[in-house]
């Protein structure tokens, strides 16, 4: 056993100690009683413990035991090596000791522990991890393994690999593992030659004007030589295939195309060729971004061909579509400067697509308006969904004391096929639906699976909150019966004396029965209840659903899209629940605004109709009706500007405005107001890869060190974390974690005196290095190793050879010096406090309690003593001199008197004193 220092230096302390104790002597120099020489004493020691608990002492014990950790390189490039590996692992640790431990772990850009430390020879079969083989990052492995070791002992760590690593340090870790004295030892294993094709580099100018012809440069590695087919698509439309014939090494092809629209545009280079080993290195992203005139996408359920009518002299280009062909990524949409809604509902389009928009207009400039009509604004079913969030109204309105009474039933499938998304949609759907009533309204919410389960009670509600919390305690149940439920909430609805009765039925199954479903409803026409219907996915009974919402008066959905569910909720209870088209004919009224002014200093024509919102607290509202409703407000929204028109762009509601000499100059203010201004190229991007970390550099024309603002998005729209820092003068990065793909960059940077300018553009996280095409790097392993004092091992049997150093456990006792140094502290202070008095009365008792506690031992045992010599004399013949009789006599005696107590002994002593001075 030995003792060793974490901290030697920290000894030294022991120098300022000595002098402050050296001091207190002094100090105590004409009052050397007892009590001072023992907190003399006490308190060195407190010093002595402290300062050796500082410096982190260790017991160090020599052990025979060895503990080694076998790390597996277990990334894309080692595939086909994994059995290999483990027959040699299972071959090494037949040559263990019985006490020898062993572990398992694989790594990739992750690592994981395959089988933990233990002393028995069972070996897994198979690598069971789930880690990420698209990476490399033997450092974390090694950081994992260290961490397998027992506390303060060393050990061994045999790290099987190519050696190629593409994040982390493996040198910095290896420094780590010499600190704590473990080996690194290494064996090499290449990785299994498989024919492979990439594509390495895919290249287009970053900045094109409309019409331009373009370059596109694709650079092939190969391993093999093969035909190919090379597949270039522009935003998702294939624009160029062709057959080309590959060779080993690198290939490069060059290919045009002509830019003929505006705006930011995604290039994807894909190639296929038989043979391939690795499909994720055989495609490519960029970006660019085609100048020109700006293009507006309108979305609308018809052909009619008004607005295009009107915005004919606005020099935009426009594309039109239905919202079901609305895109689902982000790229897409940023290929259009502005965005058009024109009297479509939420539940045409779905949560995802609404999440999309809303970042396109907040983080990247691109404008939005939505028009009104029957389907739009509340009525469409957008109380909060991301457009609500993005335009400057709200979809609730005022007036709400005039509104009718109402009674609203929502009858839910809770079988077991809604489990998971479904119905937890199918909640938060219910729960929307909840905060558009009014506390005063009657609500009733019936789960059913087999049977009906009545969760809210028919009743006007008193806490919203209250009833929200009971529909999101819903849980999945059994089969599925859908007349019980229906039958129990026309029950509840019939009695009640309510101007509106509507009930919202929801499943994605099919009854087990089939009862009159007619007659039940007709039981409550009579009473005004009208039943609405939604088919959840493709095993609903379409047909029975679509019946009943007819016969009921109601509407029927078919949801194919699960995130349009609370859009429709959203839009029944509106429907139900406010009167929101004002259709009397007015005349707006023109609130100051220096943008439109010019265009109604000459007054405004009447309309018919708008549809009710409520403009929030920060937006501005250009146009009113005289009931305050706004008719035209906007805002900016992050980086975009937002217009809400409520009154329709085909004239029917629009009345004298669709006449209106100046309507095609409103209908381009409309847009133009929307259209973001954009920097022209202020930055020059460059994207590399760095310890397995995406390195975005930006570099600013100008060489400005300005504020700039940053946002990363991907291509579904989640915006992504990425940190930003100055690098140099007019030199930034931005550093981000994240999968291979497609993502997009918004800058905006301030000038001087505080203007922002905007900039935006895309670009491609490409597919790791771990899937180039490259060879060995055990050089890499070897230099590792030697910081260790580790090396190649050329069999088995090495793994459990014994280690440089000796086999060691330390046991840490910092704790212990310091636990007795804090009593040590605590008697110093009762000593200072009631001195030494105390401790002597105690030790008296003491000494007196042990005396009393002998007189009782040893008394019966001379009593007994005497009595048996007394027995021994009679039954002796033998006769006793006087002289032996007066020892015995005086023994006794003098035993009789050594067990008095001390007070007698003290007064014995006293009169032998008083006889001598006589």
């Amino acid at each position: 056993m030995g003792l060793e220092f974490n901290y030697p230096l920290l000894l030294f302390l022991f120098i300022p100690a000595a002098v402050v104790i050296y001091l207190f002597i002094n100090q105590t120099k004409g009052n050397k009683n007892v009590e001072n020489l023992w907190i003399i004493c006490v308190r060195s020691l407190v010093f002595t413990l402290i300062i050796l608990s500082l410096a982190t002492p260790q017991l160090v014990f020599k052990t025979d035991e060895r503990n080694v950790v076998f790390l597996v390189d277990y990334s894309a490039s080692m595939t086909g090596t994994e059995d290999g590996i483990l027959s040699w692992i299972e071959k090494s640790i037949q040559s263990k000791k019985e006490k020898d431990q062993f572990a398992v772990l694989s790594v990739g850009k992750n690592a994981a522990v395959e089988q933990s430390l233990q002393s028995n020879n069972e070996m897994v079969q198979e690598f069971a991890s789930n880690i990420n083989r698209y990476d490399t990052n033997i450092e974390q492995g090694i950081q994992l393994a260290s961490s397998i070791f027992p506390r303060n002992s060393n050990g061994r760590i045999v790290l099987f690999s190519d050696g190629n690593q593409t994040a982390g340090n493996v040198l910095d870790a290896a420094r780590l593992l010499k600190q704590r004295g473990i080996v690194l030892d290494y064996v090499p294993v290449s990785s299994l030659y498989r024919q492979d094709m990439a594509i390495t580099e895919f290249s287009v100018p970053s900045s094109l004007y409309e019409g331009e012809n373009v370059k596109l440069t694709v650079k092939i590695e190969s391993n093999y030589a093969a035909t190919s087919t090379v597949r270039i698509t522009l935003n998702d439309e294939e624009i160029i295939e062709e057959n080309v014939e590959i060779k080993e090494g690198a290939n490069l092809f060059t290919f045009s195309h002509e830019a003929n629209e505006t705006g930011l545009y995604v290039y994807k280079g894909e190639i296929a060729a038989k043979g391939d080993a690795f499909a994720e290195n055989n495609h490519l992203q960029t970006v660019s971004n085609v100048k020109g005139t700006p293009k507006v996408l309108i979305v609308q359920t018809d052909q009619n061909e008004s607005i295009r009518q009107a915005l004919a002299s606005s020099g935009v280009m426009i594309d039109q579509i239905t919202p079901q062909q609305l895109p689902t990524t982000l790229s897409s949409y940023l290929r259009y400067q502005s965005i058009l809604f024109n009297n479509i509902a939420a539940t045409e389009i779905g949560e995802k697509k609404m999440r999309i928009i809303s970042q396109a207009v907040k983080d990247f400039g691109v404008g939005f308006v939505m028009a009104g009509g029957e389907n739009s604004f509340g009525l469409g079913g957008y109380f909060k969904t991301p457009i609500e969030e993005l335009l400057p109204v709200e979809m609730e309105v005022k007036g709400k004391q005039e509104l009718p009474s109402l009674g609203l039933i929502i009858v839910l499938d809770r079988s077991g096929s809604m489990e998971g998304e479904k119905l937890s949609l199918a909640k938060e759907a219910a729960a929307r639906s909840v905060e558009l009533l009014r506390e005063k309204d009657t609500l009733g919410f019936i789960a059913f699976d087999d049977r009906p389960w009545e969760i809210i009670e028919t009743a006007p509600i008193h806490n919203k909150e209250n009833a929200i919390e009971k529909i999101r305690s819903v849980t999945v149940g059994g089969g599925t019966e859908i007349y019980p439920a229906l039958e129990e909430a026309f029950n509840s609805l019939i009695p009640l004396k309510l101007q509106r009765k509507h009930i919202i039925l929801l499943t994605d199954g099919q009854s087990t029965t089939n009862k009159d479903y007619h007659a039940l409803i007709d039981s409550g026409k009579d009473t005004n209840i009208t039943l609405s219907t939604v088919a959840l996915g493709q095993d609903a009974d379409k047909h029975l659903l679509e019946d009943l919402a007819e016969y009921g008066s109601g509407r029927f959905y078919d949801v194919v899209d699960d995130s349009v569910i609370p859009s429709i909720l959203s839009r029944e209870t509106a429907v139900l629940t406010r009167t929101y088209i004002v259709d009397e004919p007015f005349y707006p009224i023109v609130h100051s605004n220096v943008d439109w002014d010019p265009l109604f200093k000459d007054g405004v024509p009447e309309m018919n109709a708008y549809i009710a919102v409520t403009p929030k607290a920060t937006s501005q509202v250009v146009l009113s009706s005289e009931k305050e409703d706004p008719v035209l407000a906007e805002w900016q929204f992050g980086l975009g500007r937002t217009i809400a028109y409520t009154s329709d762009v085909s004239g029917k509601w629009a009345g004298n405005w669709a006449k209106w000499e100046k309507w095609p100059d409103f209908m381009n203010h409309l847009i133009s107001r929307t259209l973001p201004t954009y920097n022209s190229e202020p930055f020059a991007v460059h994207v590399e890869s760095r310890n397995g970390q995406t390195v975005i550099q930006l570099q600013s024309s100008s060489n400005d060190i300005g504020t700039i603002e940053t946002a990363v998005v991907s291509q579904s729209g989640e915006p992504i974390d990425a940190s930003m820092k100055i690098s140099a003068p007019g030199k930034y990065e931005l550093v981000m974690n994240h999968d291979p793909g497609m993502y997009f960059l918004r800058i905006k940077q301030y000038t001087e005196e505080g203007e922002g300018k905007l900039y935006k553009t895309g670009f491609t996280v490409p597919y790791s290095d771990e899937l180039l095409i490259k060879g060995n790097n055990f050089s890499l392993l070897k230099e590792a190793a030697s910081i260790t004092g580790g090396k190649q091992l050329k069999n088995e049997k090495m793994a459990f050879d014994s280690l440089p150093e000796n086999p060691v456990k330390k046991q840490p006792i910092s704790f212990l010096l310091i636990f007795i140094a804090f009593l040590l502290f605590f008697i110093e202070i009762a000593i200072r406090r009631f001195g030494l008095q105390p401790l002597k009365i105690f030790a008296k008792k003491y000494v007196k309690q042990r005396q009393k506690e002998n007189k009782k031992i040893i008394l019966p045992k001379i009593k007994k003593s005497i009595e048996t010599e007394k027995s021994s004399v009679k039954a002796s013949p033998m006769t006793v001199s006087n002289e032996e009789a007066g020892d015995k006599k005086e023994r006794a005696e003098n035993e009789e008197v050594n067990v008095k107590s001390p007070h007698e002994n003290m007064k014995r002593l006293l009169d032998a004193k008083k006889r001598r001075n006589r």
